[in-house]
């Protein structure tokens, strides 16, 4: 069965529109789980602890099957059920099979890479939690597996809907290190946790889940005192006078449920580089947490790591363990820090095509739309993955939107009034190239256009106005994703813009 999940056109800015989208989101199951569970389900022979196992294998459907057992139970006597065994009780094989049934499934390397990214990093979770926690508390051991492997399930739901939404999340906080706050009201309209700590009740999730959210909304400030404490790793018996001062402090501290958040902050720290602050703050929280060195810490961690690696990794999936064989201060370049790739030689083959049809004289073109698309086409074809071109008035006063590619729909009425900014009046003059870069982005965007900064996220855009018979006609802005653009697609992109220059030469100058 496909996955059914309709993306909306507008991104949702209220808790409560983002609530009820991803509380729809069905999120896909990789084809070879389902049908072993499924075969697991029709074998009489079967365990519910066999049908367990089997699901937990994949973490999108133990997702759905734990949702409808406490969204079943939700309102009785009975407690959320805290894992998959629990869960697959209540509802009984009947009504599994019958869910089991109703979910999307698709084989695993169709199923998006920013959800199966997010699922990894889960398990890695999962991993951190057992290898650390499971075996000092052993009785709360399916606690600890299943509140860490679903702690992060909100954001599997936003991953799937909108990656590219979670990709710039992750760009500019976790690697560019801009205010969170900032940024999260910027993409979602609202602080992406508080999201989460809705989602996570509205779904009835294990209390664990719950706590962890609530201490990361409402209890920041124990956090931060604990986590100061925490950075003291050299002196332990000040760490523990200072905990012993505050009783209250070392309660909260030595709750049980701290270890889900504690093991999803180790994993989620890793994807950056193994040494950076934010995961040396998780480790030394973790130091203080179980009373024990700080190397001891590290060792089990990459070790731990390195037993994820082993049982969850998937060849087109960065995990962390990776990145042990590196010198010490490497990291990761994210997606949105790596220059997008070059044009393969079929794209440049129909880049060539179309530039060809631009050039042709007398022009081929029955008006300027027609023109137009073939300018996006060549465009597209060269390596954009973002398009907008704009006709100008005869007296610039204002730009309308010709042709787009890669933006929201809304993005085709848009109409822009020069005065508004003096980087448009400049490119209005004559015919100019600006590109912008990380060293001039904040100079440039400062003086451009909000509706056309929100419609090219990113610190990487190419701006050219194209004149004819003397008079700038129109104005193309271009870019990759918003990522480094390809040397190849900047070349071929300025070669585009002399082809729609010569056509709308040939075009304009036609004979009546």
């Amino acid at each position: 069965m496909p996955n059914e999940t309709n993306v909306p056109h507008s991104t949702p800015t209220s808790l409560e529109a983002w609530v009820k989208l991803l509380n729809g989101v069905r999120l896909p199951v990789p084809q070879a789980s389902h049908d072993r569970v499924c075969k697991a389900i029709a074998n009489n022979r079967s365990s519910l602890r066999d049908i367990a196992d089997l699901m937990q294998n994949s973490p999108a459907l133990a997702l759905s099957v734990i949702r409808e057992a406490n969204r079943y139970t939700h309102g009785s006597m009975s407690e959320p059920a805290e894992n998959l065994e629990v869960a697959v009780n209540r509802l009984g094989l009947k009504r599994t099979e019958e869910l089991l049934e109703q979910l999307p499934t698709l084989p695993e390397a169709q199923i998006p890479q920013p959800l199966r990214q997010l699922q990894l990093i889960s398990q890695h979770a999962s991993q951190q939690a057992n290898g650390f926690f499971a075996g000092r508390l052993a009785r709360l051991w399916q606690d600890i597996h299943w509140g860490s492997l679903l702690f992060l399930s909100p954001l599997w739901a936003m991953a799937l809907v909108y990656p590219k939404l979670v990709e710039e999340w992750e760009l500019r906080v976790i690697y560019k290190h801009e205010s969170a706050r900032k940024v999260e009201m910027q993409l979602f309209g609202v602080r992406l946790m508080e999201l989460c700590q809705a989602l996570v009740q509205t779904w009835h999730l294990p209390i664990w889940v719950q706590q962890g959210y609530r201490l990361l909304t409402r209890e920041r400030r124990q956090l931060a005192k604990v986590m100061l404490i925490a950075r003291e790793s050299d002196s332990p018996l000040h760490q523990q006078q200072r905990l012993d001062d505050d009783p209250d402090l070392q309660r909260w501290l030595n709750q049980p449920a701290n270890c889900v958040l504690l093991a999803n902050g180790l994993a989620l720290a890793a994807q950056y580089s193994w040494n950076n602050p934010h995961g040396q703050r998780w480790q030394n929280l973790t130091s203080l947490y179980l009373q024990v060195p700080l190397a001891q810490v590290q060792q089990q961690l990459h070790q731990q790591a390195a037993t994820s690696a082993r049982n969850d990794s998937q060849p087109d999936l960065w995990h962390p363990a990776q990145a042990l064989l590196w010198p010490w201060n490497a990291r990761r370049l994210h997606k949105g820090e790596q220059p997008a790739p070059a044009p393969t030689a079929e794209e440049l083959a129909k880049w060539r095509k179309l530039c060809g049809q631009l050039l042709l004289d007398p022009s081929p073109f029955t008006n300027a739309v027609h023109l137009t698309s073939f300018a996006r086409d060549a465009l597209v074809a060269c390596g954009m993955h973002r398009v907008l071109l704009l006709m100008v008035d005869r007296t610039l006063s204002h730009l309308q939107v010709q042709q787009t590619y890669g933006l929201p729909r809304e993005a085709a009425s848009l109409t822009l009034h020069t005065k508004q900014s003096s980087v448009l009046q400049r490119l209005l003059e004559k015919s100019t190239q600006v590109r912008l870069t990380p060293a001039n982005n904040r100079q440039f965007s400062a003086h451009l256009p909000n509706t056309l900064r929100l419609l090219f996220r990113g610190e990487h855009l190419l701006i050219r106005s194209l004149s004819c018979n003397g008079r700038v006609m129109m104005l193309v802005l271009a870019d990759q994703g918003g990522v480094p653009f390809s040397e190849t697609s900047v070349q071929a992109f300025g070669k585009t813009a002399q082809c729609i220059e010569k056509a709308l030469h040939s075009f304009t100058n036609r004979s009546p």
